[in-house]
């Protein structure tokens, strides 16, 4: 019941995420309207690296080399819309898989650096952690959108 209910909170997380991007062009998709510079194309792509890290590389131990070095800006990235939304897809595809197969109470088996990496208890530490980290980028992405064409409460919650 209690994974059911974090897996839907994440899930709509990610759906509101996607929806307040969707029908954005790929100037949009890479255009930073902040001083930090960063894009919400590089922000999509980030929330599939941090899938990546916490289900993969920090609940499993283990996650498979990806296709392309991480050498760009913090939070920008060289690769098309495409490959961007297909990247996160599958992230949030394996990351769902370690959740239906893993109690929620079992310990990480790797190690997030940092101070962080001590407050990691279990998968459902993990999967709070998600639900949090999706919901506050979210917002930055509700603010980008409004600022580049006006939009605003295009997220389902």
């Amino acid at each position: 019941m209690e994974k059911k209910a974090l897996s839907v909170f994440l899930a709509a997380q990610r759906a509101s995420v996607l929806a307040i991007v969707d029908g954005l062009d790929t100037k949009a998709l890479t255009t930073s309207v902040l001083p930090s510079g960063w894009t919400p194309l590089g922000l999509m792509e980030h929330l599939g690296y941090a899938e990546r890290h916490w289900f993969q590389e920090i609940a499993t131990g283990a996650a498979e080399p990806l296709d392309w070095p991480d050498d760009h800006a913090a939070l920008t990235t060289p690769r098309p819309p495409e490959v961007v939304f297909a990247f996160y897809d599958d992230q949030c595809r394996r990351s769902d898989a370690v959740i239906a197969r893993t109690p929620l109470s079992a310990p990480p088996r790797g190690r997030h650096p940092g101070p962080l990496g001590d407050e990691v208890a279990d998968l459902r530490w993990i999967v709070l952690h998600m639900i949090e980290e999706t919901a506050r980028h979210a917002g930055h992405l509700d603010i980008v959108r409004e600022l580049l064409d006006g939009r605003t409460g295009l997220g389902p919650r």
